[in-house]
């Protein structure tokens, strides 16, 4: 099993208000993905209730393997949802990993 786990960091210039409604609509659409994407095991989204911290959103899925997180990866429905954070997003990280 692979766990893909991703944060994400909005753009200092909007306000905690914004934010959390972004955030809100991102993690709506992304919680709607296994509906279209029947290769995702689990996934969920989590908003940082801590704004002292860095990342504001972090995304955590599983997949059966790295092939089937390259194809979430570009596929259509996700590929829309990611589109929510394109124009507020400040930063991202990534890490994808194996686990028994």
């Amino acid at each position: 099993m692979v766990k893909h786990i991703v944060l994400f960091q909005l753009k200092d210039s909007i306000s905690q208000v914004d934010k959390e409604k972004i955030a809100q609509q991102f993690k709506e659409a992304i919680e709607a993905l296994p509906a279209v994407i029947p290769f995702i095991r689990s996934i969920e989204v989590g908003l940082n209730i801590n704004t002292d911290e860095k990342w504001d959103i972090a995304l955590y899925s599983e997949f059966d393997s790295l092939e089937d997180v390259k194809k979430y990866a570009v596929h259509p429905e996700h590929v829309k949802a990611g589109k929510l954070l394109a124009e507020v997003k400040k930063d991202r990280a990534c890490v994808d990993y194996t686990s028994v």
